[in-house]
């Protein structure tokens, strides 16, 4: 459990406020229980190693609030729309024997146990977090799902994942899907290039062009020859003797 040391804040101005970002700190508030409403200040340094974690929002820490520490978990953070830092963060206390409503991340664990996966198969996340009703002395920073055994096909749904004691899905109507493994995905291969394609049709074609060239030589060969043939079997006709005419006396 982290430890995290926070200031009371007496100013609420947005000048006060200002001045307390620009120094590094970020104005927060902590609330629930039996106690008032608490506004704080946390050093940036100090949760800046946690703050953009998946887990953030479903961590509990330990707040030092002036030296008195306290239990409470992150309930939202407000971001800088430019620059994206943290500007602001809702902490609420945690109560022994109430029960919270958080979205626990979900780990898959032993891949490599998986005849699924082995064989070329895709784990399909359907949920990366589940959301789950949890006491608020036994929250769990994450839901472990164990990938031993799954084949292809297998479909991993709430009601086969160990959850620890007195914790349950706030989604109670259907036994909803966590995770899947699915047949691998068929790459087609790339076409090749335009002009690797030219280069390629155009080798292929010569030996065709050479080989219509030999047809047309062959015809035009076999035409010689026959016209050849023809001309040596054709027989010349007789010709027959012209008839002088006789000369006219004059």
């Amino acid at each position: 459990m982290s430890n995290i040391k926070a200031t009371k804040r007496e100013s609420l101005s947005s000048g006060s406020t200002n001045k307390l970002r620009a120094s590094g700190f970020i104005p927060a508030i902590l609330y629930g229980g039996k106690d008032a409403n608490q506004n704080i200040s946390i050093n940036k340094k100090e949760i800046s190693n946690i703050i953009n974690s998946d887990t953030f929002l479903s961590k509990v820490l330990e707040l030092d609030v002036d030296g008195k520490k306290e239990k409470v978990i992150p309930r939202d953070v407000a971001y800088h729309v430019v620059s994206e830092e943290p500007i602001h963060i809702d902490f609420m206390r945690i109560v022994s024997g109430k029960k919270i409503i958080l979205e626990i991340p979900v780990k898959f664990i032993n891949h490599p146990d998986s005849p699924g996966l082995k064989r070329g198969g895709v784990l399909n996340i359907v949920r990366r977090k589940v959301e789950l009703k949890c006491p608020a002395e036994n929250i769990p920073n994450e839901i472990i799902v164990d990938l031993a055994g799954t084949d292809i096909g297998t479909s991993i749904k709430i009601s086969s994942v160990k959850l620890p004691e007195n914790i349950i899905p706030t989604i109670t109507d259907r036994d909803f899907v966590v995770a899947t493994v699915a047949a691998p995905t068929v790459i087609k291969e790339p076409e090749k290039p335009a002009e690797e394609t030219t280069a390629e049709g155009a080798e292929g074609e010569t030996p065709v062009e050479g080989a219509e060239a030999a047809t047309k030589d062959g015809e035009v060969s076999k035409k010689d020859e026959k016209s050849k043939d023809g001309a040596a079997e054709k027989k010349p006709e007789d010709k027959k003797p012209t008839e002088k005419k006789p000369a006219e006396k004059k």
